[in-house]
């Protein structure tokens, strides 16, 4: 399957996430071409901040798997990683992260800080952005667009 025909089942999580009133933001993690786990946002819902999509396809897979290493793995993700998001992959061992929109307040796969390219860490994750990224960037802005609107209304 390509990049982006993957994209598009980690936006689909990302609705899961609309849904429940959490930033859209949807997580696969894949090995061997067949997608192993999925994730949503789920932090407001869990009482949770390190709920992001990512982390909770990381754990899943992890769960699956039965090992916290996930050596071979690849995850997608429809939002350019934080540095929690970004640390946890590296620890996990992926092989490759591949995100869609950037992200120019947190991201941390180049836009702010990028812990994917510091030598000095024992890991190296290949790094793949911006597929699918007006997709995925348009969801974003339809949500908080949403979001703004609710608020006027309820003024």
């Amino acid at each position: 399957m390509s990049d982006a025909l993957f994209m598009q089942q980690a936006l689909s999580q990302a609705r899961n996430a609309w849904v429940l009133g959490e930033v859209p933001v949807g997580a696969l993690v894949v090995r061997d071409g067949e997608v192993i786990a999925t994730g949503f946002n789920q932090p407001i819902a869990n009482h949770d901040p390190t709920a992001h999509a990512e982390i909770m396809a990381l754990r899943a897979a992890a769960a699956i798997l039965g090992n916290y290493r996930l050596p071979g793995c690849e995850l997608f993700v429809t939002l350019e990683p934080c540095v929690m998001c970004a640390g946890a992959m590296m620890h996990a061992r992926l092989a490759r992260v591949v995100y869609g929109a950037s992200d120019p307040k947190t991201g941390a796969c180049g836009s702010i800080v990028n812990p994917f390219a510091e030598s000095r860490l024992n890991h190296h994750t290949e790094v793949t952005g911006g597929v699918l990224a007006d997709e995925c960037s348009q969801l974003l802005k339809d949500f908080f667009a949403e979001r703004r609107r609710a608020l006027k209304s309820s003024i």
